[in-house]
């Protein structure tokens, strides 16, 4: 059994998409539009949803994040979880985590905890929470 997160950016789906692939070295295994569907425009969340993401499928290491333009009314919600991204080293948390926080908010700078050598707490630019963390103690820290 999987648990995978199905994220709605609520019409920035493809901008997500975009940061991910910088950011996390996302792939894209599947991505439909709404145009693409065969369910006629009527059945679209607005007439002018043809050009949004109705779904796609990223994988970000072994893990993989469903997302989609939802009902694309502008309105993304990301409230109650955070993802984490467990890393091997120090380096690599501090590029990702400053990429995150481009045009969002730290929560914890990164630093050294009781857990984890390197761990912090940002919300990305579209509102999404990212736990960032080297799991294993390697030499140094943040």
């Amino acid at each position: 059994m999987n648990v995978e997160p199905y994220l709605f950016f609520e019409g920035r789906c493809d901008e997500a998409i975009t940061l991910y692939r910088n950011v996390l070295g996302a792939e894209v295994t599947f991505l439909m539009r709404f145009r693409d569907s065969p369910e006629p425009p009527e059945h679209w969340p607005s007439a002018d949803a043809g050009d949004k993401v109705m779904h796609a499928n990223l994988r970000i290491g072994d893990t993989m994040v469903m997302v989609s333009d939802g009902r694309c009314d502008g309105q993304a919600s990301f409230k109650g979880f955070s993802l984490t991204l467990s890393l091997t080293d120090a380096g690599t948390a501090e590029r990702i985590f400053t990429a995150l926080s481009e045009g969002g908010q730290v929560q914890m700078p990164l630093g050294k905890t009781f857990w984890s050598p390197c761990f912090g707490m940002v919300q990305d630019r579209f509102g999404v929470a990212w736990f960032v963390m080297v799991h294993e103690p390697p030499s140094g820290g943040c």
